[in-house]
Formats: C-alpha cells, sequence, structure tokens
C-alpha cells in the first residue's frame, strides 16, 4: 500500500505533508517553492509508493472559491497529467492556517520559529491530510 501526500498549493510555496506506509498518521514532510512543486514531486515519487493526492482547496466562509482556487485547480490539471494513475482528492481547506498556528502555540513552538511561513505551511498540510484520513477510514 502506498502513501497519501497532502498538498498545501500556495502562490510562493507549497506545504506537503504524507503518510506513514499504514495510512495511520499524517506527518510534515517538506516546505518546497510552488516553482518547483511538480519537479520534487517527482522526484519524491522515485523514491517512496505514492497511491492519491491530497490537496487542499481554498474556500471562502461563503463556501465559494477563493481567489487561488484557479491556481490550484491548473495545478491539479498538472498533476493529473504529470501521474495519470493517481488520484487527486480537493480538500476544503478553510481554517487550516490558523489551526495549524494555533498547533503551533500549543505545542510550545517559540514566536520565532512560528513566523516561519513555511512551517505554517507544512502543517497546514498535516492538517488537510489529517481531516482526509478522518473523514476516509480504511
Amino acid at each position: 500500500m502506498g502513501r497519501i501526500l497532502a498538498i498545501d498549493y500556495g502562490k510562493k510555496r507549497t506545504g506537503l505533508a504524507v503518510t506513514d506506509p499504514m495510512r495511520i498518521i499524517a506527518t510534515a514532510l517538506e516546505t518546497v517553492p510552488t516553482e518547483g512543486l511538480l519537479a520534487y514531486l517527482q522526484a519524491y515519487l522515485k523514491r517512496e509508493p505514492v497511491d492519491e493526492f491530497v490537496i487542499g482547496m481554498p474556500k471562502t466562509l461563503k463556501n465559494e472559491d477563493s481567489e487561488t482556487a484557479p491556481l490550484v485547480r491548473a495545478f491539479v490539471e498538472e498533476l493529473n497529467k504529470a501521474f495519470p494513475d493517481k488520484p487527486v482528492h480537493p480538500v476544503d481547506e478553510r481554517f487550516t492556517s490558523t489551526i495549524a498556528l494555533r498547533a503551533m502555540i500549543d505545542g510550545g513552538m517559540k514566536k520565532k520559529d512560528r513566523q516561519v511561513k513555511g512551517n505554517v505551511d507544512k502543517i497546514s498540510a498535516t492538517i488537510i491530510l489529517q481531516s482526509f484520513l478522518e473523514a476516509h477510514p480504511r
């Protein structure tokens, strides 16, 4: 059984998280520059078996697409072309950045480390992945 990889897509940076091979635990993986995201994923999938992707879909409080949703949808098309055999599951990502920041505070992360935007991105990806796992039990 391959892993599930989650993507918190951003204009500049993208946070990534991945499950263990048994798909029990979601773990922060990396924050990568968005311009190199596809190349990073291609290299990662050569090293690790990944069966499917989960990607955060940005929505407004009114459950409408946010201004970055078209960028995410365009990336999903790229992902489908690059990995046609891997399903891509969009997941509502509302409040994940807020939850990630709260988790960093509650976990005792220093303010200086919380200000590193990449930390929020990969923790957000972990939250997206964990919520997907909870909604789709094995």
